[in-house]
């Protein structure tokens, strides 16, 4: 038998060279992307190891200086590998670093994962809602209404409590409260309803008109009366007013669960200058000095919410000389001295405040001082 040559036969050879490329064609792609992923691994710890020094450095500035550096050109950051530079640099309120858009060695680091494509050393700092602050006394328009600040409100408030610069107007009264101001209690002549006196153009009302509220012609005395602001006719004269001129959603509910209500006597006596006065027989004294001027006005009294050591008998007004007094809502056979404005009193968000400031901001300090 013929014995066969050693060798290949060129058709063999071409195709061991197909195999071998198709080999290095299937190969490449993926010896490459795996010399890829470590590179970028690389550069991922390289940044991860600088954001480290970096609030290694913090913390030593922090101990020397005692407050947080507000710069990058502050710290001492005593790095020694790749080199490593990103455009965001943001020290959080915690002390920990926030690092994105770097670059190790002049190249991106990037990262699929995220949202922006960068790779993030650290966590960012949320924004957070930032609003004006306002103090006791300023005063804010709203709806062409002027209002006045009866509690301090600092920037991380969303709303804030106003009163209304001046009391509804007679006309107001009238339309607001049509077929409800009074209706159960008469006068000291009788009259059946619409018990409304125009004090220098304000309406004036009876606060404690329901329908358990009775006069006696006879005797001139009331019976029956409350001090409860809920079942009261200026409550209602006060959300009529409010569903006719404001939007509900713009208004927040207080700690009282109100949207709109009366002054308080504790507002008047914790925010309002009244806390320094002496309670006596008629009420709490004006002192001058403490009580901002817009509390109270010459031209008109006003009603409160507040009864008088949680009487049934007896609420707190401001009268026009300041005085903080309480009247008696049963056995008075002079009822006209009971005739006070509804001056209303609203929780706002701070958005709906014309020419509000309201901003979205990170509490973050930025180290590259941009």
């Amino acid at each position: 038998m013929e014995k066969r040559k050693n060798g290949f036969t060129l058709i063999e050879l071409i195709a061991v060279l197909v195999i071998l490329a198709i080999l290095a064609l299937i190969v490449t792609p993926i010896v490459l992307n795996i010399v890829k992923k470590a590179k970028d691994a690389a550069n991922k710890r390289s940044v991860d190891a600088y954001g480290k020094t970096v609030e290694l450095s913090v913390a030593t500035y922090m101990l020397d200086n005692g407050e947080y550096p507000t710069c990058q050109s502050d710290l001492k950051i005593e790095y020694s590998g790749n080199e490593v530079n990103c455009n965001i640099m943001n020290l959080n309120e915690n002390g920990s670093v926030y690092l994105s858009e770097c670059t190790v060695g002049g190249k991106e680091v990037k990262d699929s994962k995220t949202d922006d494509g960068w790779y993030h050393y650290g966590k960012e700092s949320m924004l957070t809602e930032k609003y004006q602050e306002y103090k006791i006394g300023d005063q804010v328009t709203y709806n062409g209404m002027n209002f006045y600040v009866i509690a301090n409100s600092d920037d991380m408030q969303d709303s804030v409590t106003l009163l209304k610069a001046e009391p509804l107007t007679y006309d107001e009264v009238n339309i607001y409260g049509a077929g409800h101001i009074n209706r159960y209690v008469p006068s000291w002549s009788d009259i059946k309803s619409g018990q409304l006196e125009n004090r220098n153009g304000y309406g004036a009302l009876y606060y404690y008109s329901n329908v358990n509220c009775v006069y006696d012609p006879n005797s001139k005395y009331y019976s029956g009366c409350s001090t409860d602001y809920e079942t009261s006719d200026i409550k209602y004269v006060v959300d009529a007013w409010a569903n006719s001129t404001l939007d509900d959603s713009e208004l927040s509910i207080d700690e009282n669960n109100y949207k709109v209500r009366l002054i308080t006597m504790n507002e008047l006596l914790n925010n309002l200058g009244y806390s320094n006065s002496v309670l006596d027989g008629t009420g709490y004294k004006l002192i001058p000095e403490y009580t901002p001027e817009f509390v109270y006005n010459s031209n008109y009294s006003y009603w409160t919410m507040s009864s008088f050591e949680d009487s049934n008998y007896n609420i707190f007004t401001v009268e026009e000389s300041g005085w903080l007094s309480y009247y008696p809502v049963c056995g008075l056979s002079n009822p006209t001295q009971r005739f006070h404005t509804v001056r209303p009193v609203i929780n706002l968000y701070k958005t709906s405040i014309d020419n509000s400031n309201s901003q979205k901001v990170s509490n973050a300090i930025d180290l590259k001082c941009s």
